[in-house]
């Protein structure tokens, strides 16, 4: 754990067993993604980026809520700033993006637990995960054009997660749906009655993991992204580089042999 900063705005929790906990921690505030939140959470997940111990993580929220989205207080400023305003705006904005995109193409597997609430930037960081899990309860809705703001860079993760009209009645129309909603359009992918579900609903997730190669997922999720930005004419080549690696490495070799063998691969426990 020292190899981590001290956090204000975000607890670290079970880094032993390679696959931490991080808990949003602002519960006085809905837990809503302040500039230091933002800060935070990116300085300990290019810390994570670079440990292949670390096999996934769990994104949580104190106080029963998720995530209510950005910080109004913090938008609030901006706008009061003056001809400085738009342009201090704009880099907010792209740090934002940048974080959403870091959370994404973190090479480990990241799931979101939503309890209470997932609400603007907050369901945006959700979609940005490979895994959402949600109560059946649980609120979620894009409401930032009700408050005169457009949901900019959380857009392509729900346009992925749902496509392009669904996305459109999220925004446009500001709905707030339930958990079971959400599960049943694609927007979340496991739903819990209660919280042992839930808990076991994580439990499954991670023993699941476990039983891959570390490497190999790894690459598989390198492999999804780039279905999703490369060019055809390049997305051959690049995926035969991947399969190629995978094939030659010490990972594969002990995968194969050890399926040809009859017995488990080193890595499972």
């Amino acid at each position: 754990m020292n190899k981590f900063p001290t956090t204000s705005t975000i607890e670290l929790e079970d880094f032993k067993e390679g696959w931490p906990t991080i808990w949003l921690n602002r519960p006085d505030f809905k837990n809503a993604l302040s500039e230091e939140m933002l800060g935070e959470l990116s300085e300990v997940l290019l810390i994570i980026q670079k440990d292949k111990e670390i096999r996934g993580v769990t994104f949580r929220g104190r106080g029963g809520i998720f995530c209510s989205g950005g910080d109004l207080k913090d938008f609030k400023k901006l706008a009061q700033a003056g001809e400085k305003g738009r342009g201090m705006a704009h880099t907010m904005s792209m740090g934002a993006g940048d974080f959403f995109k870091l959370v994404h193409t973190l090479p480990q597997i990241t799931i979101s637990v939503v309890e209470g609430a997932a609400m603007a930037g907050g369901l945006g960081f959700a979609c940005a995960t490979d895994f959402i899990l949600a109560r059946e309860e649980a609120k979620m809705g894009l409401s930032e054009v009700l408050i005169g703001l457009t949901p900019a860079q959380i857009a392509p993760y729900i346009i992925q997660r749902v496509g392009f009209q669904k996305t459109r009645q999220l925004m446009l129309l500001a709905s707030v749906i339930k958990g079971e909603d959400a599960f049943n359009m694609g927007l979340v992918d496991f739903i819990s009655k209660n919280e042992k579900e839930m808990n076991d609903q994580i439990e499954d997730i991670k023993k699941s993991v476990f039983k891959g190669g570390p490497n190999a997922l790894r690459s598989t999720k390198k492999m999804i992204e780039a279905v999703r930005v490369l060019e055809k004419e390049k997305l051959i080549s690049f995926a035969a580089g991947l399969f190629a690696d995978c094939l030659v490495s010490n990972e594969g070799q002990e995968g194969y042999n050890s399926f040809l063998e009859k017995r488990k691969p080193h890595w499972v426990k």
